[in-house]
């Protein structure tokens, strides 16, 4: 295995992807998932139509991947592995066909339009109908070469696909027509020929408009810095980014792409993130700022020192979860992909009956064989095999545009279903910069109890306990050495000062230790508590004290996006460890309909848990990492980002942002996406339901059903791609 092939591991088992060349409509891709599937050491595969990919789960120790290629090119497909260097999710199958459709067009529709215009005008003249027969030719077997060939090949493996009705249906007619030409019957040349000419059409529309669908991941990796000027002994070398080493320095100049992820040691410039973040206002960065590649340095000069490079930069992991909600499969495709699998075989055989039923019933062969073609035609699935892909791709692709990572394409459908929205308080609602507000003391030695209590919090990177050693610093307070520091998990901290052993934190640290509270103190306290502060108690030598007063607020688009998940028919609630009246005073300012207080870290997934027993379905909104179990036990995780740390494996959903609106802009987006695939299944569906009865009973002419089947795969990939439209201003 090169190191240039798209592979990734977990948990003792290797994904790898491949390029799928040959698939003509769903029923091929679900036909080569299912031979991957039974491949030794597989454990899953999915292969997608739209893409042309497959992705495949497999134990290394059982596997062989000449093994796979062997039974996908028994089927008559090829099986290729999709390296690292390759720029985008559509195969080059796809490329090459958008191009190649183009002369076949040419050569197609100006010899169908003659044929069509012998046949209706001069189909009395013996030299009209040799002329028909002679244009026919090349239409036939030149222009239509495409559908022959793959219809050939499913047959040498005894399968079949839509290639195979296109040819039994084109090949009928001018066979038949050949065969009348010669006894003076009626001719259906020109039948054959718009077939194939409006096939033509549709297929190059398809092709180019499937391009346009997975035009997200080429847009991500041109936006690569192609070359870095790295800084070895004061002197600049121009490099390509490639050969760009972790550790490495380079030089950044207004205007120009920062080439990978780093850290700022040296200078000051407003970068422009968006296409990262979604958010078109620059970020100043100065010393220790962290920086992500591809990203734009608008104003100054800045010494970035690589902190990761190639496939572990920010780009490169969203390039990757991209493409890979994109080659997933919906859950709402199985049913699809079911009726696809059986789709051919049982169009074949309506059409065998429809042709058995006109020459016996009716007495007239001509028209069974009309109606036949006319059924073999129109059932094409083409449509049923993109209609769910294109749209995950589209849809998917615009989020990675707007700063949203979706995860997988079974996330869309979750979103569906959510009734309850459950937001973690500290950095997700709030700004999560607390800041001192209040004190109070027993004995009115502020300065002495603020200094004890920052000394303790000192060793502490809680936001809280920055709030308090930030104001301490503030009023020029020198900090005591601290010893036997301990944090007391969910409660607070405790550390000797002094020779004194000082607690710091919650009410319930204090009870434990058997501190005093005082009568005033309490009250002031309550007081903190009712102007959604949060109360943190100090004491030693058995008393408590003071309180000091700890304010964190809110985002200024918190109310905003509560509203809207309102407006969205969706309960919101908040989990926090402030204590009861804190934490709904901070709700009440929100909005927020449910308030779910002082829990621990750990017993956040037990309040999510306890959510969904009662019926809903849950999303949480943290931070990614002390929210992890949260994120994985709710029905949604969605993480907020901070434009650089996009691996958080935890969350379906990613805001890479940090900005609370992509929440609703997230939920919007995945809701509409999976509604463009219910309209493009519905059409799907209700096309050949209606279309295949129509044809049978000899109302649906040939010509127009080819345009029809045509139009109908247009169709869902533009209606697919209405979604590149959505805006966050949504």
């Amino acid at each position: 295995m090169t190191t240039s092939e798209q592979t990734t591991r977990s948990e003792g088992v290797d994904r790898r992807e491949f390029s799928v060349e040959g698939m003509t409509c769903a029923s091929c891709a679900i036909r080569v998932q299912k031979t991957l599937n039974k491949q030794p050491g597989v454990t899953e595969a999915q292969v997608n139509f739209a893409t042309g990919n497959a992705r495949v789960a497999y134990q290394p120790d059982e596997a062989s991947v000449d093994e796979w290629q062997a039974a996908v090119d028994r089927l008559g497909y090829q099986l290729e592995p999709v390296t690292a260097e390759q720029p985008a999710s559509v195969s080059k199958e796809t490329e090459q066909a958008t191009r190649g459709w183009v002369w076949r067009i040419a050569l197609a529709w100006p010899l169908g339009l003659a044929i069509f215009a012998l046949t209706m005008f001069f189909g009395e003249h013996d030299w009209a109908r040799w002329a028909a027969f002679a244009a026919a030719v090349p239409v036939q077997f030149v222009a239509g070469w495409p559908f022959l060939t793959v219809a050939a090949e499913r047959a040498r493996a005894l399968s079949a696909n839509m290639d195979t009705l296109i040819a039994l249906g084109t090949l009928t007619a001018f066979f038949y027509s050949t065969v009348e030409l010669f006894t003076g019957g009626d001719l259906y040349f020109d039948t054959a020929a718009m077939i194939i000419a409006f096939l033509l059409l549709g297929r190059y529309f398809e092709a180019r408009s499937t391009s346009r669908a997975s035009h997200a991941i080429n847009t991500l990796l041109e936006m690569g810095a192609k070359h870095a000027r790295i800084v070895v002994d004061g002197a600049e070398h121009d490099v390509p980014v490639e050969q760009v080493a972790m550790g490495d320095v380079v030089r950044v100049r207004p205007g120009e792409k920062i080439p990978v992820d780093g850290e700022v040691v040296n200078g000051r410039a407003a970068v422009d993130e968006s296409m990262l973040t979604g958010e078109s206002v620059p970020v100043d960065k100065t010393t220790g700022s962290r920086v992500a590649g591809a990203t734009i340095n608008t104003d100054g000069l800045l010494t970035v020192r690589a902190t990761a490079v190639g496939a572990d930069t920010a780009l490169a992991q969203i390039v990757r979860l991209v493409k890979e909600a994109q080659s997933g499969q919906a859950p709402v495709q199985r049913l699809a992909d079911r009726v696809s699998e059986v789709f051919v075989p049982i169009v074949i055989g309506i059409a065998v009956v429809t042709f058995a039923a006109w020459s016996l019933l009716a007495g007239d062969p001509t028209a069974g064989t009309v109606a036949a073609v006319a059924v073999l035609i129109i059932a094409c699935p083409c449509a049923l095999g993109l209609a769910t892909p294109t749209a995950i791709m589209v849809g998917t692709g615009r989020a990675a545009h707007l700063g949203i990572l979706v995860k997988g394409a079974e996330v869309l459908e979750g979103s569906k279903k959510i009734t309850t929205v459950v937001f973690d308080k500290t950095g997700t609602l709030t700004r999560g910069q607390m800041q001192l507000a209040e004190t109070a003391t027993a004995d009115g030695s502020e300065p002495d109890m603020l200094r004890m209590a920052a000394a303790v919090e000192s060793g502490s990177e809680h936001p809280v306990a920055a709030a308090i050693t930030t104001a301490a610093h503030e009023r020029g307070l020198d900090l005591p050495a601290v010893a036997e520091f301990t944090n007391v998990a969910g409660h607070g901290v405790r550390a000797e000062v002094e020779g004194t052993v000082v607690h710091v934190g919650r009410q319930e640290l204090l009870d434990q230790q058997q501190l005093h509270l005082p009568e005033q103190l309490a009250a002031r306290a309550a007081d903190m508590e009712a102007q959604g502060y949060t109360a943190v108690y100090a004491g030693w030598d058995g008393h408590v004290h003071g309180v000091l007063g700890v304010a964190d607020t809110l985002k200024d688009e918190a109310t905003a996006v509560v509203r809207h998940l309102h407006g969205m028919g969706l309960e919101v609630a908040m989990i926090t460890g402030d204590n009861q009246q804190t934490a709904e005073a901070v709700a009440a300012q929100a909005g927020i309909d449910r308030v779910l207080a002082e829990v621990l870290p750990t017993d956040k997934v037990t309040e999510v848990r306890r959510l969904q027993d009662e019926g809903r379905v849950v999303a949480m909104v943290g931070d990614g990492v002390n929210d992890a179990p949260a994120l994985v036990q709710a029905n949604l995780g969605i993480a907020i980002g901070t434009g650089t740390d996009v691996a958080i494996e935890s969350s379906d959903i990613t805001l890479m942002s940090g900005q609370l609106d992509g929440v609703t802009h997230a939920i919007q987006l995945s809701r509409k996406t999976l509604r463009t695939i219910y309209q493009n299944l519905g059409w799907a569906f209700g096309y050949n339901t209606a279309a295949i009865p129509l044809a049978a009973l000899g109302l649906l002419n040939p010509i127009i059903a080819a345009a029809a089947m045509a139009f109908s795969s247009v169709s869902v990939v533009t209606n697919s791609l209405r979604l590149r439209r959505f805006a966050r201003a949504h």
